[in-house]
């Protein structure tokens, strides 16, 4: 079976092309019309579209094929214990089906390092239980300069080492913000371990990138876990008709 995953994104648009559940083509565009010419030579069977930019309609009227658009309300291949399950995020879930397609059984813990940094857990009895919410790292670097009289706007780069004590304000603030989600998703995964066995964590989401070095036994970093989810709620959805 031949997918077509496309991830609107407020920024950017994430795609790839699936055989049965593995990639052979992945790539990401700037804009929709870009995309467009793109895919004029993409030979698929089925596409889904996740999407926090364009509405269905306005796809339609873009797009001259046939796609399975995601919402709340699409079947997905997990039992959705949330609290309030309206509210639960497309991306989010996601998340958690993708992470269930790459480990097929266990407790699971799928973090999404993007613009908020999400924590998703899903129970060996494929139960998603919830988890939680916190402020992503541009957010975090943002909100220390808007919030402030003097401190300014900066970023981390890529390979770049963070140490723990900062000798002047822009290192102070890197070292700040990386420790600080460091310690957060260290902190969050021994929460977890010591109320569920065997667990599992994958690390995703376009910030991932910074902290590869979690990588253990147990800890997985696989940035796109998400369009792996996607393309397992869209052969489940194939499947059902």
């Amino acid at each position: 079976m031949k997918n077509l995953i496309i991830d609107i994104g407020n920024t950017r648009i994430k795609t790839a092309l699936f055989e049965d559940e593995q990639i052979v083509l992945e790539k990401a565009f700037e804009s929709l019309e870009e995309f467009i010419l793109e895919i004029e030579t993409l030979d698929f069977e089925h596409c889904i579209i996740s999407s926090v930019k364009f509405s269905e309609a306005d796809l339609k009227m873009k797009l001259d094929f046939e796609f399975l658009y995601l919402t709340r309300q699409s079947a997905i291949p997990i039992t959705n214990k949330y609290g309030t399950p309206d509210t639960l995020g497309v991306d989010r879930k996601a998340a958690a089906v993708g992470a269930r397609s790459i480990f097929g059984e266990g407790n699971l813990l799928s973090i999404d390092l993007g613009s908020c940094i999400t924590y998703d857990f899903l129970n060996e009895k494929n139960e998603f239980l919830g988890g939680a919410i916190s402020p992503g790292l541009k957010m975090r670097f943002l909100a220390m300069h808007q919030m402030t009289a003097r401190l300014p706007l900066t970023e981390l780069k890529q390979n770049e080492k963070i140490n723990i004590i900062g000798d002047r304000t822009e290192s102070g603030l890197q070292s700040g913000v990386y420790h600080g989600i460091l310690f957060e998703i260290e902190g969050f995964i021994a929460a977890y371990q010591q109320q569920h066995q065997d667990l599992k964590v994958i690390i995703c989401g376009g910030d991932s990138k910074f902290f590869e070095t979690l990588t253990k036994d147990h800890i997985f970093v696989i940035p796109n876990l998400v369009l792996y989810g996607l393309n397992r709620i869209l052969t489940y959805n194939v499947n059902k008709k």
